[in-house]
């Protein structure tokens, strides 16, 4: 019995330190007293079907965990990504030839296919730095900052949390505030919203790099229902101003009658593309709200976590997960998680397959598949395994599958008969290996 309840005192622990946001860590205070430091690292492998994006990703996580209760945490990230990406333009049952995003080259799309962009390469650096600290007895404050930067994006924020204890401990409140800078510079400038498409090396519609600011606002509340479960509700927050648009992502200019993409013939000597195209347009503003649940139980061994979130914006884009994950002991040593999630929401008032020719063009227009309506559903299993030197790996193997889905209503003619928006199957894979000292 005693070590039964030694594995639940350890186990909900954990739980509350999840629920808490790491406001106390679990981990640490389980370690021997000199194992002052704990490290993580992570391999992580992203690979979309039909040779779409891919990412390969390592990272380092470091936490130094100090007599008093502070802590130290701080994490490296390094990410190159490449493959194709939908450009946002329709398919057509001929070739299509498009201008690159930096606009010195050409690509082109075979005939029946959704358009894809191949140009996608990318390579990310990413860091970011907390510390947490108690005070006045049942308050914990910390604060850090984050910074990345990539060839075409550049980010960096800040962050501060405050945590007040309750009821012996058994009840937190916390609130967050975080704020970050983003610059959008992809080569070749910022394309115009809505402006069409040019040849090669012609860029009289590109700009200046573009900025972006985000404010995020966290309130919750964590209740430890009894020796077994524990439960947050989140409210959140999440006001974005600036440049909102993907600059890679166009909308093709489509025939009232047909649906098929207006033809266009580039001047003798030049490559440009072979239709119509504007780019993506999207508001200057986006303000998001949000709810959050979760709970987290013990069985008998067994922790089961359970979470919903619902998220609304003015951009009419409403969206409902459900997420399980259910961490499963083998032996003393091991354990295996499997993992269920399912994402559901609807598309952007602005959202549209195409633009007709001859028609006003409207203030926002995209057609990018991640603004659209759409289900995605990912299932996995997790499988770890602690040292004799009280070491840890994990390995985690998860399978993504999302479905579009476009009402009639916004199809013309033949487009009534060709694939809208493609399914995108992932498969992901993860390594990860902790220890302390």
């Amino acid at each position: 019995m005693a070590n039964n309840d030694k594995r639940l005192g350890v186990a909900l622990a954990a739980a509350t330190c999840a629920l808490l946001g790491g406001a106390r860590s679990a981990p640490a205070a389980a370690a021997d007293d000199e194992d002052r430091w704990e490290i993580e690292s992570a391999l992580l492998y992203y690979g979309e079907s039909d040779d779409r994006v891919q990412d390969a990703s390592l990272s380092v996580f470091a936490k130094r965990d100090f007599d008093d209760g502070k802590l130290l945490d701080f994490s490296i990230t390094a990410d190159t990504l490449t493959g194709a990406s939908p450009s946002g333009a329709t398919a057509l049952d001929t070739p299509q030839t498009f201008t690159s995003p930096s606009g010195d080259d050409t690509y082109r799309t075979a005939a029946g296919e959704i358009p894809l962009d191949d140009t996608f390469l990318d390579t990310r650096y990413a860091v970011s730095a907390n510390w947490t600290q108690p005070f006045a007895g049942l308050y914990t404050v910390s604060a850090g900052g984050s910074f990345s930067d990539e060839y075409d994006y550049t980010h960096a924020g800040a962050n501060v949390r405050l945590t007040r204890d309750f009821n012996q401990r058994n009840t937190t409140l916390s609130a967050a505030l975080a704020y970050s800078w983003d610059e959008s510079d992809p080569v070749g400038g910022v394309p115009v919203g809505l402006s069409q498409m040019l040849d090669e090396d012609d860029l009289s519609n590109r700009g200046d790099a573009q900025t972006k600011d985000i404010v995020d606002v966290v309130i919750g509340i964590a209740q430890v229902v009894n020796r077994t479960t524990v439960v947050r509700v989140n409210y959140s927050y999440s006001d974005s101003s600036g440049y909102l648009n993907d600059p890679y992502k166009i909308l093709s200019v489509v025939d009232p009658v047909t649906g098929d993409t207006i033809a266009r013939t580039p001047p003798p000597g030049e490559d440009g593309p072979s239709g119509i195209y504007r780019f993506d347009n999207r508001p200057d503003s986006r303000t998001k709200h949000g709810l959050y649940a979760e709970a987290r139980t013990w069985l008998g061994g067994k922790v089961l976590s359970l979470s919903y979130r619902f998220m609304t914006d003015d951009w009419e884009i409403d969206s409902h997960t459900l997420e399980a994950h259910l961490r499963w002991p083998i032996g003393a040593t091991s354990y295996v998680e499997p993992h269920l999630r399912y994402y559901t929401q609807t598309a952007a008032e602005f959202y549209r397959v195409s633009l007709v020719d001859g028609e006003p063009l409207p203030q926002y227009a995209s057609a990018d598949y991640r603004l659209a309506e759409f289900d995605g559903v990912t299932a996995g299993l997790k499988f770890g395994h602690e040292t004799s030197g009280g070491n840890e790996w994990s390995v985690r193997v998860e399978y993504y599958k999302q479905k579009g889905k476009v009402s009639d209503s916004l199809l013309i003619g033949n487009q009534l008969d060709r694939e809208t928006i493609a399914d995108l199957n992932a498969i992901i894979a993860q390594f990860s290996y902790r220890f302390r000292f």
